[in-house]
């Protein structure tokens, strides 16, 4: 067993914890430009594909991603 079969599960306030994910997901895919330019209806959809992610679409606000998309930008800075 792994350490990745014990994550725990993360909802929308954990924003650096999806913006964690979405950067394993898409790794250097997305530089900083092109994260902002992503559609909310897209962020949101691969939000929800986050197997860990236990929020719901109802649960989501602007707010929210807004401020998982920053995190995405300084994940992916910090790797850089």
């Amino acid at each position: 067993m792994s350490f990745d079969d014990f994550s725990l599960p993360i909802n929308w306030p954990d924003h650096e914890d999806i913006a964690m994910k979405l950067y394993e997901r898409f790794g250097d895919e997305f530089g900083e430009s092109k994260i902002y330019r992503i559609r909310f209806t897209d962020l949101l959809e691969w939000i929800l594909e986050i197997p860990e992610f236990e929020g719901t679409r109802e649960g989501s606000s602007e707010g929210h991603l807004e401020l998982i998309q920053a995190k995405w930008v300084y994940e992916w800075r910090d790797n850089q």
